[in-house]
């Protein structure tokens, strides 16, 4: 019996990646930005209109950032990941289909609903990625982490050839509306395919330590955070990975928010750019599966590590673009690392932090990807307007890549992983049970 919830909450945790992604395929890689820059920019500059793109993008990580270390210590010691994780699905499921009311030369208003989905997405992946240390032994971390990448880029891409099959196939005249409907399936696929995961994913052992019986949850997290400040020396080895997953992760995170906004800018057509993303999805999947398994032979730091050399020269092909050939070896070439990247740094990083604070530590993971998220497309946005295009932009991604693998050389997961270990069972000595 123990064996079969087990199974059913790894499915159900899994099936969320699945939810999620239709939100980072449709609207925040493929559709929306080419109907931002197209229509809802109707009368700007095309690199005014990719420049506009990459500050909202900019704005809505930021306010993510701020509220994600407070709003993660309040969860681990409130017992409410899962509250949390549903109460930012609603303000993204509300901010996608408020899309639907976009039209021509509404960007700023489709900047603030946009801001409104992203901090709905990137809230609740806070939560939900630090529930993935208490449904995945540590053995499995890895394929499990892989798996739920693998799931949202077959869900994502399938959402997506629905949502490309109602805009390319309807008249003309439908197009617009049709492109304002696929934000709506958006929304509803989001909310719809989280339901496994409130059924069947439990809320984590609330721990409340010996000295916090009487805090509210607001003292609690500010005291947890400090303290965690206090000692941020015993877990130099997550913080080493941590600052170096911001780093590369600064070029992975703007190739993701850019890639089909510069497609458009060169003057590449939308059957290109959103069928290169949406190829993508497809491709990703069995290679997600695949850098799952890889380290078992080679380790997890090196498979993060090969990976970062593909982004390099991927970096440097997307300098030279020039056809629209290109853009679709580009966009495999993305495939093949893009979810495994991704899906073993977060296992690394879940495994280099005690389960009781999981919710605490991977908001400050969480906030180097979202500042990733804002300092790749903040200069992206900048360099474009400056240079006047954004080749430039796209060269200058190769200094994340090697910065961040020089400093993800140095990281000893084992040491990590250690103190971890031998934290959390210093927690779980001094917690009270939790009676409430």
């Amino acid at each position: 019996m123990e064996a079969t919830q087990h199974k059913q909450a790894i499915r159900a945790w899994v099936m969320y990646d699945w939810a999620n992604s239709a939100f980072v395929t449709t609207v925040g890689a493929a559709v929306l930005p080419v109907y931002y820059s197209k229509v809802a920019s109707q009368g700007l500059a095309p690199n005014e209109a990719t420049a506009n793109w990459a500050f909202t993008t900019t704005i809505a990580l930021i306010l993510v950032a701020i509220l994600g270390p407070i709003l993660g210590a309040m969860a681990d010691f409130s017992g409410a990941k899962k509250r949390f994780l549903t109460a930012f699905v609603l303000v993204g499921v509300t901010g996608t289909a408020l899309l639907y009311f976009i039209r021509t030369g509404d960007w700023l208003l489709a900047s603030l609903f946009y801001i409104i989905g992203s901090i709905g997405f990137s809230g609740a992946n806070v939560f939900y990625d630090s529930l993935l240390p208490h449904v995945a032994r540590p053995d499995e971390i890895d394929q499990v982490s892989s798996r739920g990448f693998a799931m949202g880029y077959l869900g994502g891409g399938i959402l997506l050839a629905v949502n490309l099959a109602m805009i390319m196939l309807s008249p003309e005249s439908m197009t617009a509306q049709m492109t304002r409907l696929a934000f709506v399936t958006v929304a509803v696929w989001w909310l719809v395919f989280t339901i496994p995961l409130w059924r069947h994913v439990k809320e984590p052992p609330r721990r409340i330590l010996s000295d916090e019986g009487s805090f509210t949850p607001i003292q609690a997290s500010i005291k947890r955070l400090a303290h965690t400040f206090s000692e941020i020396k015993k877990y130099r080895q997550l913080l080493k990975f941590i600052i170096a997953f911001w780093l590369y992760n600064n070029g992975i995170g703007t190739i993701i928010y850019m890639a089909s906004i510069y497609g458009t800018e060169l003057g590449f057509s939308s059957t290109t750019t959103i069928g290169t993303l949406l190829m993508v999805q497809f491709v990703a999947m069995p290679f997600a599966l695949l850098f799952g398994w890889l380290p078992k032979k080679i380790g997890t730091k090196p498979a993060i590590l090969l990976s970062l050399g593909v982004y390099t020269l991927i970096a440097i092909g997307g300098y030279f673009l020039q056809k629209e050939i290109h853009f679709w070896i580009l966009g495999f070439a993305v495939a093949t690392v893009q979810g495994g990247s991704q899906a073993l740094s977060r296992s690394l990083c879940g495994r280099m932090m005690p389960k009781s604070k999981s919710a605490e530590f991977f908001s400050f993971f969480s906030i180097s990807e979202k500042i990733a998220g804002t300092v790749g497309p903040l200069i992206f946005g900048i360099v474009s307007k400056v240079m006047g295009g954004s080749r430039m932009s796209v060269i200058s991604l190769i200094i994340f890549f090697i910065a961040g693998a020089i400093l993800l050389q140095k990281v000893d997961e084992e040491e990590g992983i250690r103190v971890a270990e031998t934290e959390e069972a210093a927690l779980s000595g001094v917690a009270m049970a939790d009676v409430g």
